[in-house]
Parts: C-alpha cells; sequence; structure tokens
C-alpha cells in the first residue's frame, strides 16, 4: 500500500524501530502542515491509507471525497471533529482509532509552564545571558490556592502534583467532575463565580466538543485576581475567542501560560498572545514526548499492517466492515 503520515513536525516516525516494519510499503511522511484543501488532495491523491497525527489536520468530507484510492484512515491520539468518520464510512474507507488513554506528559507540562511561569524561568535565563542578576520576584506555591477545571484524567494528576506541593485544590466543572472531585477529598467551589475570583493558579484540563466550546469566557476571566495564573493546556476553543489576550490586557489575570492556540501551527510568530509579556507560550508540546511518538507509532503500524493481513485493527465504523 501507498501510506501517507501527515504532520510529523519533529521527523520522527522514520527514526524509530517500528518504521522499518512497513518495509513491505511505500511510505511519504509530511512534516509541514497543508491547511489548503486542493493542495493537500494533491498530494495525497494516490493514498491508500493514511496516518492522522492528533488533531493537526482537517479531513473534511470534501477532502475525503477527492481521495478516491484511501481505504484506511489510523488516527493517532483522540478521534475529534477534524476527521468526518460519517464521510469516511459514506465512502468505505475503515477509521482505525486510538483508544483514550491518559496523557501524563500534558499533565507533567502543565506543571512545567506553572513553575516556569511563577519563578519567571524563560525571563530570568535570557536576562542571565545578557549579563544581569537577578531581575524579578518569583512566586512560592505552597498554601496556594490550585484551581482545576474538570477533574479528568489529566486534571486529577494536576490536582495531585499541587497537593503534594502543599497546595490547596479547589475544583470545578461538570456535575460528574464535581462528584469526582468530592471523592477525592478536594474542595468545590461553592459557585463558578467564586471558583475563578479565589484560584491563585488555574489549570484548564476540560475535553473539547462542541458543548465545551467557548466554556470560560470574557466575564469568568475577568474575575481572577490581578496576580493569578490562567494555564491552558487543553485546546483554545474551550475559551471565548480573543477573551485571554484582551483580559491579560487588562491585567486580569495577571499571566496566562498557553500550549494551545485556535489555529495551529502558530508559524511566523502571528499570534496575539505572543507579543503580550505576561503571557508564556509554547508550541502545544502536551504530546511531543519520546514515550508518546514510539507508542502512537507503534500503534499506527499496527493498524497498516492488520488491514493490509484482512484483520483492521481499533475500528471506529465497524460498518464498513459489515457492508465489505
Amino acid at each position: 500500500m501507498k501510506i501517507a503520515v501527515l504532520d510529523d513536525y519533529q521527523d520522527v516516525f522514520r527514526k524509530l524501530p517500528c518504521f522499518a516494519r512497513l518495509r513491505e510499503h511505500e511510505v511519504v511522511v509530511f512534516h509541514e502542515a497543508e491547511k489548503d484543501l486542493e493542495r493537500q488532495a494533491a498530494r495525497l491523491k494516490d493514498v491508500e491509507a493514511l496516518v492522522l497525527n492528533a488533531q493537526r489536520s482537517a479531513i473534511p468530507r470534501a477532502l475525503i471525497a477527492r481521495l478516491t484510492k484511501l481505504k484506511l484512515v489510523v488516527q493517532m491520539g483522540s478521534l475529534k471533529d477534524h476527521l468526518d468518520l460519517a464521510a469516511c464510512s459514506d465512502q468505505d474507507v475503515v477509521v482505525s482509532a486510538e483508544p483514550s488513554g491518559i496523557s501524563y506528559s500534558t499533565a507533567e507540562l502543565t506543571w512545567a509552564l506553572i513553575l516556569g511561569s511563577v519563578r519567571h524561568l524563560p525571563f530570568e535565563v535570557e536576562q542571565l545571558k545578557r549579563g544581569r542578576w537577578q531581575s524579578t520576584e518569583g512566586l512560592e506555591l505552597r498554601d496556594k490556592t490550585l484551581g482545576v477545571y474538570s477533574l479528568g484524567k489529566i486534571g486529577s494528576c494536576v490536582a495531585q502534583v499541587g497537593k503534594a506541593f502543599g497546595m490547596k485544590v479547589l475544583c470545578w466543572g461538570r456535575v460528574s467532575s464535581l462528584a469526582k472531585a468530592r471523592a477525592a477529598g478536594y474542595e468545590v467551589a461553592a459557585s463558578r463565580a467564586e471558583f475563578f475570583e479565589r484560584v491563585d493558579i488555574l489549570s484548564l484540563n476540560l475535553r473539547y466538543n462542541a458543548d465545551t466550546h467557548g466554556s470560560i469566557t470574557a466575564g469568568d476571566l475577568v474575575r481572577m485576581k490581578p496576580t493569578s495564573l490562567f494555564v491552558n493546556t487543553s485546546r483554545a476553543l474551550l475559551v471565548q475567542e480573543g477573551a485571554l489576550a484582551e483580559a491579560l490586557r487588562k491585567g486580569r489575570p495577571g499571566f496566562a501560560a498557553i500550549d494551545v492556540y485556535e489555529d495551529e501551527p502558530v508559524l511566523g510568530g502571528d499570534h496575539p498572545l505572543l507579543a503580550l509579556p505576561n503571557c508564556l507560550c509554547t508550541p502545544h508540546l502536551g504530546g511531543a514526548v519520546r514515550e508518546t511518538n514510539e507508542r502512537r507509532y507503534n500503534f499506527a503500524v499496527d493498524c497498516v499492517l492488520g488491514f493490509a493481513a484482512g484483520a483492521p485493527l481499533y475500528v471506529a465504523n465497524p460498518e464498513v466492515q459489515l457492508r465489505g
């Protein structure tokens, strides 16, 4: 089969041992994102199997309709609305989707961003290189209030580390999330307003979908303290468009640390948050670790070889198999 791997930004796949397992197939790996549908269709027109890296590229119905040779899509990471599953089924394209699991690396990055922000590490590193010594005053985390918005898999990890640091953990989210928080012994805010008003550090760990789009509003952000830090390692569209940049300009919250953006990748420094001195920005590094890459690409290779052998794995649209 001819196989295309999209959005391997760091050229990881070809360096992994599992790449050799596809030696009997033709594999092309794309490192640069392509947003234009016509150009994307042109470079994928002969592809039989398509490997998607997380949600880095949109695969809408209009694109799928042009890929007449496509037989298999392998989704590494969560299957979301970036891929039109119904369109794949209509075209008899099997979709193999990675089972959901906990992303420890995202929880770890959340804490890297928190610590980097409260101790002004990027700024201090640059100042030291320029000959300056101790330019800022940091913040101690002990006894501060860590707000965890949605105590799911990642949020639970974030909360555990906060507790280990001696922080007060305060939770908010949906009914199921709040029940989980109470069961874990964490405090639940009396109201949404109180949650935003009390937190010193807010970690947003909410799963993104149509229902959670724009969940965090300008009204929520303005309630935060001028000394507080807003951290988002989940999805940018959980926040009302433009609300965070405007809130940071007004000083409530005082700081932010962001790993996710509305339209990725962000190239050429072209994003309003990058221009703000009170915002620490990273290029969606949450899952960009060796262990995740090895696991995901091994999964993708298993799925391709399983399909080639007539035994598709982890099929998200079994109706295609039934028709076949």
